[in-house]
């Protein structure tokens, strides 16, 4: 596996004869509740991504995470730090200008933050058109639509709930806290009304909806579970990139 920071730059150059593709994790630092460290996002963005390194050598080589992302609906919980989406932007831009320096011509970005998703996406358009590149997104384990049907059972889920927790599990235990796992301590709102898949969305704070960070039940969450749920998400995407590759050289 290609992983940019374990590497001399003549390996990199011997590498570069076969990748055809740079993968980005992109995290965040925030908070999440009472039973996961703030660098969750990260650290599980960093270990997915050399899991996909790994499957996809030789024809992939993994960079160093941006560990901050956009995160001003957490900044009420103390710890949590924030880009805002131009400045997570210019980084992407800056990293994607430099490798393109060394012949790479295509990037994944492989998002552990849902916070993230909408600032990806418009740099993906964005900076395709600007750099004259190839540059996809993926969101971790979204794709593991099988999995997270059989293993997550909480209406609200998707923030250090038994999720994310059961990835955290089988891909970085020791993020967790396990005397402190809690479900999520709903409150009432107006962010019923802007959530997404809603009439109407919008903005609003996490402590409006959470008083201790995290919803869904952690308390549920498993390394069995974690493992199905990455496990079926990493063969989704593997197969993607393959096809796309493949695709591009036809």
């Amino acid at each position: 596996m290609y992983h940019l920071s374990d590497m001399t730059w003549p390996e990199v150059k011997q590498a570069l004869e076969t990748v055809k593709i740079a993968i980005i994790p992109v995290g965040a630092h925030e908070q999440h509740g009472p039973h996961l460290t703030e660098s969750c996002d990260d650290v599980l963005a960093d270990k997915f991504s050399r899991k996909l390194g790994e499957r996809l050598y030789p024809h992939v080589l993994v960079t160093p995470s941006i560990s901050i992302g956009v995160s001003i609906h957490h900044i009420h919980f103390p710890g949590t730090l924030t880009f805002r989406p131009e400045t997570l932007i210019a980084v992407i831009r800056d990293m994607v200008w430099s490798l393109k320096q060394h012949g790479i011509q295509k990037f994944l970005l492989v998002n552990s933050h849902g916070g993230n998703q909408s600032t990806l996406s418009v740099a993906c358009t964005t900076l395709t058109h600007e750099l004259g590149i190839e540059i996809y997104l993926a969101k971790t384990t979204a794709s593991a639509k099988k999995a997270i049907q059989e293993h997550v059972k909480s209406t609200l889920f998707g923030h250090s709930c038994e999720r994310e927790v059961s990835e955290a599990y089988y891909l970085a235990p020791q993020l967790i806290r396990e005397d402190q796992l809690a479900p999520g301590d709903i409150q009432e709102g107006k962010w019923k009304l802007l959530r997404p898949g809603n009439a109407v969305q919008g903005t609003y704070f996490y402590d409006e909806m959470t008083a201790n960070g995290c919803i869904g039940d952690a308390t549920k969450a498993s390394y069995d579970a974690g493992q199905a749920i990455v496990e079926e998400a990493l063969g989704n995407i593997v197969a993607a990139v393959s096809q796309l590759l493949n695709f591009n050289e036809n």
